[in-house]
């Protein structure tokens, strides 16, 4: 018999406005797309950079298959550690300049990988409110204590660090809030974990490619560099390609590599993709224009929407959350623009707080002038019909 408990529940998440529905992308991704068989402006996506489809990419990809085939056939440490993995790993850990870099299939899979092989039941870390799902998940497996200091309050996370009795002791956080667009404050948090002997775990998913000079991320947006800090960024997003890496130590990369559960157990990706992604690096670190672009198109949406009554929250990246509060008013408001050909998601609980439902735009090096244009003038309209 079907669970009558499953349907209850599903009828509430539909209730309160929580349900979630897939859009169809009918071709490549990219600043026009066709969704559910129309053509519209998408601003969700996070191809930053606007490489997803960049027929470069997609020659390297070809050339990859070519070479090295489709599948990798095993794991790493069995025998799908091919060379090409070997040559964007070498590639990675001197983009970021740091001493050894690991492939991951997934950011989700590495923040795993990195905290469970490096805590448990002994351990203490301690996680930014604002986190991303997969590092909250990732302490949750360890078994560690898990400590959540209030977003970006470090006067709170000093106290939580001062008085722990944890053995080893980790502080993660995103690098690039992935709902809100600001930059966690990284050397202030340096210093507390030298302060405190913690390891700093940095999430730079969304700040790869886009923070620093040469698109080379939050440590090179910042300037810093401490054998602390333990980095991780995403290669589906702004590189344009699948996948993922941890880069830090020797020692820490080589405890992952031993230990990472989700290193270990899984498939290695396809070898084509690290090909790909070799280019990838080339085209981020020579093509400045990318990130100039993203400024502008961001300077231009805030200027837009100066007297919108609904409020830009404040961010210097691509991610531009503009928060309605209620989940239904996001809802509708998301709807409208959809109406007007463009496509912006409302993002409701759990994924941000309650209250705080919001259309999280993102802005890409795809984009065009126009592009902005024509969101600014929906989201003006659908303001003055409010």
């Amino acid at each position: 018999m079907p669970d009558a408990g499953l349907a209850a529940e599903l009828a509430g998440i539909n209730a309160h406005g929580l349900k979630r529905r897939r859009h169809t992308l009918g071709g490549p991704q990219g600043a026009h797309v066709v969704v559910d068989g129309r053509e519209v402006v998408a601003f969700c996506s996070n191809d930053y950079l606007g490489l997803a489809a960049d027929p470069r990419l997609t020659a390297a990809a070809r050339e990859g298959a070519e070479r090295y085939g489709v599948g990798a056939g095993a794991s790493h440490l069995i025998l799908g550690h091919n060379t090409a993995h070997h040559a964007l790993e070498e590639a990675l850990a001197r983009f970021v300049n740091l001493p050894r870099a690991l492939l991951f299939s997934t950011g989700y899979m590495a923040n795993l990988g990195i905290v469970t092989a490096l805590a448990g039941r002994d351990d203490a870390v301690f996680a930014d409110k604002f986190n991303h799902a997969s590092l909250n998940d990732a302490v949750l497996l360890s078994r560690a204590e898990f400590r959540r200091y209030p977003h970006n309050d470090l006067a709170a996370l000093e106290k939580l660090l001062a008085v722990s009795k944890g053995r080893r002791k980790l502080v993660v956080t995103d690098a690039v809030f992935s709902m809100d667009g600001d930059i966690a404050a990284v050397p202030e948090l340096l210093r507390l974990c030298e302060r405190h002997d913690a390891w700093l775990v940095l999430d730079d998913a969304h700040g790869f490619g886009v923070l620093g000079a040469e698109g080379r991320g939050v440590l090179a947006h910042y300037g810093i560099a401490s054998p602390r800090i333990i980095y991780m960024a995403t290669l589906g997003k702004s590189a344009g390609v699948f996948g993922a890496f941890v880069a830090g130590e020797v020692d820490v990369i080589e405890m992952l590599l031993q230990r990472a559960r989700t290193y270990i157990y899984t498939t290695a990706t396809p070898p084509l993709l690290a090909h790909a992604l070799l280019a990838s690096l080339e085209i981020i670190a020579n093509e400045e224009w990318r990130r100039t672009r993203l400024a502008q198109l961001a300077a231009q949406l805030k200027q837009g929407l100066v007297k919108l009554r609904w409020q830009l929250a404040p961010s210097d990246t691509a991610i531009q959350p503009l928060i309605v509060g209620a989940n239904d008013g996001a809802l509708r408001l998301s709807a409208l623009l959809q109406e007007r050909g463009v496509l912006v998601p409302a993002i409701r609980p759990p994924t941000v707080p309650q209250g705080t439902a919001r259309l999280r735009i993102s802005l890409s090096a795809a984009h065009e002038s126009r592009d902005v244009a024509l969101l600014v003038d929906a989201l003006c309209a659908a303001s003055a019909a409010a």
